[in-house]
């Protein structure tokens, strides 16, 4: 089990606030499945936060300190049903992502005009503005003379 500075722990635990569980320990307790998703999600993050379904305390600190010395994490906190582990990663570990997409989303259909102008050499077309009429009052409103 790595064992972490009290500052190092603070900083941890700072960071941990802003995370939202990553994992859930359910009924079936700490199963395969669950651990390979912790292991997973230690990879990829190194700082995570873990749900536990149960009201039992001391089942919680068990399976804290059961993960920590299955997958080589430190224990940073174990607050209510919540649980934060962290393990530095590895320089040859690679941040499990997902993989890029393979093509671009395409554009929204251009209109018969868009895509002549566009064939003619120009460039994609503008959004046009209304244009504001010189005067905003009516002709005939303007020439009236005032009531009091």
């Amino acid at each position: 089990m790595n064992d972490i500075s009290p500052a190092r722990r603070r900083e941890l635990k700072a960071l941990a606030h802003h995370l939202d569980p990553v994992v859930a320990i359910s009924a079936n307790g700490l199963s395969e499945a669950v651990l390979k998703e912790i292991e997973t999600a230690l990879k990829a993050h190194e700082l995570i936060k873990i749900r536990v379904f149960g009201d039992d305390r001391e089942a919680r600190r068990n399976y804290l300190d059961e993960i920590c010395r299955l997958t080589g994490a430190a224990p940073v906190q174990a607050i209510g049903k919540l649980l934060v582990v962290w393990r530095e990663r590895a320089p040859d570990d690679e941040p499990a992502t997902r993989p890029a997409r393979r093509r671009p989303r395409s554009a929204a259909p251009l209109t018969k005009r868009a895509a002549q102008t566009l064939a003619e050499g120009g460039g994609p077309p503008k959004a046009r503005r209304k244009a504001k009429p010189a005067d905003s009052k009516p002709a005939a409103a303007a020439s009236r003379p005032k009531r009091r």
